[in-house]
């Protein structure tokens, strides 16, 4: 069994996952919730494995490089952070009730990069551009901040749905979810992290850029829309600290925040640049 054969399997542990988290929402029943999380953290032990064994697999191959090079292992590592850091933020709240808004992100990932027919699992030599140490550091930074900024938009939408039920003065599908305060101070908490890992990657990419093509900043289409990525968090942060945004106005920002995230890895990825490898 190879690790893109484990890697389709997971993608059902991650949607049973979900499921659980999903029943426990609606009907409240608590063991639900604890079935979700340990579903969850085993898929995301097995998933760590497969990246460890793909990695294995390329130097059995006589390629030798980290599972972190194209769309398809991108994706899969993706997958993997969110539930590392959905794992760690369930812990230190006690609460499972943003499983069923994480959860379907980590599957949906997954699935897209196991089942999408014009994705290729095959391990491929790398491209003179990616043979660079930086790879690991930069690829990292970066989906810890995408990973942290795909739990803040989870939060957001929890946010505004919890909003909507106040309104109408119905509890039966977000009683469990917590206060508005507490989710607002969340989503601050994971934009910050996002922010800083998302500064961190834009660093690395920068000094991998110039050691690779002679130049720190080409305005290479990704380059562009993960600046205006980082411009939009940026401003999340202003308006928070400075300005005293809250509530509504964050979670709005921040959905708008994740929409340029997915643009950035995805969309520019068939625009003709420097990085365009990434499809």
């Amino acid at each position: 069994m190879n690790s893109s054969i484990i890697l389709s399997f997971i993608t059902f542990i991650y949607f049973a996952s979900f499921m659980s988290y999903l029943l426990m929402l609606v009907m409240g029943k608590s063991f639900l919730g604890r079935i979700g999380t340990w579903i969850s953290l085993i898929g995301m032990i097995i998933h760590g494995a497969a990246i460890i064994l793909r990695w294995m697999e390329s130097y059995w191959l006589g390629i030798g490089h980290a599972p972190l090079s194209n769309l398809y292992e991108s994706l899969a590592f993706f997958s993997w952070t969110i539930v590392l850091l959905y794992q760690l933020v369930e812990w230190r709240t006690k609460n499972r009730t943003l499983g069923a808004f994480v959860m379907p992100l980590a599957f949906l990932a997954l699935a897209y990069a196991s089942f999408s027919p014009h994705i290729s699992s095959q391990i491929q030599p790398l491209i003179p551009a990616l043979q660079s140490n930086w790879l690991i550091t930069h690829v990292i930074t970066c989906f810890l901040g995408y990973a942290a900024f795909a739990i803040s938009f989870s939060l957001s939408i929890m946010y505004l749905l919890k909003g909507v039920d106040n309104k109408v003065k119905s509890s039966s599908l977000t009683k469990h979810i917590p206060k508005q305060g507490v989710l607002d101070d969340l989503n601050y908490q994971m934009v910050v992290i996002g922010f800083l890992m998302l500064t961190l990657g834009i660093i690395t990419g920068s000094v991998w850029a110039h050691s690779a093509w002679g130049s720190y900043w080409s305005w290479d289409p990704k380059e562009t829309w993960s600046l205006i990525t980082w411009l939009i968090y940026a401003a999340v942060l202003h308006s928070r600290m400075v300005r005293g945004w809250r509530g509504k106005r964050i979670s709005i920002l921040c959905l708008i925040g994740f929409g340029c995230v997915l643009f950035t890895y995805f969309g520019v990825n068939y625009l003709p640049g420097l990085h365009s490898y990434g499809k």
